[in-house]
């Protein structure tokens, strides 16, 4: 049986930009990526902590080092420039891989730059 796990976080960034006239997504700078083992095309829950509102899309690799997260279509209407949102990845692995596993969490600054 697999279970649903935290595989990665990237807690408390901020929205630098929400595009609405595009295909969809969450563009997130690709440095906070790697430090969150995010790969392009991965789906993420995005959770706005002013809001409430709780989403799920894919991740595009935005410029390296521009502390972009941007969401883009329909996603842009879930929150305002400014906004402070957590980034949710999964995996699904088997019970005993799942006890053992440690997820990636990283906490940027107030300019979503990595500590």
């Amino acid at each position: 049986m697999q279970i649903q796990v935290l595989k990665s976080k990237i807690h408390r960034v901020k929205i630098t930009q929400a595009e609405l006239h595009y295909v969809g997504s969450i563009t997130i700078d690709e440095d906070l990526m790697d430090a969150a083992q995010l790969i392009e095309n991965e789906k993420v829950q995005v959770v706005n902590v002013n809001n409430g509102e709780r989403l799920e899309t894919y991740v595009i690799k935005g410029e390296r080092g521009s502390g972009q997260v941007c969401l883009n279509g329909p996603a842009a209407r879930k929150a305002a420039v400014g906004d402070i949102v957590i980034i949710i990845s999964y995996a699904g692995m088997e019970l005993e891989e799942a006890k053992k596993y440690k997820p990636v969490l990283i906490f940027p600054d107030e300019r979503n730059k990595l500590i």
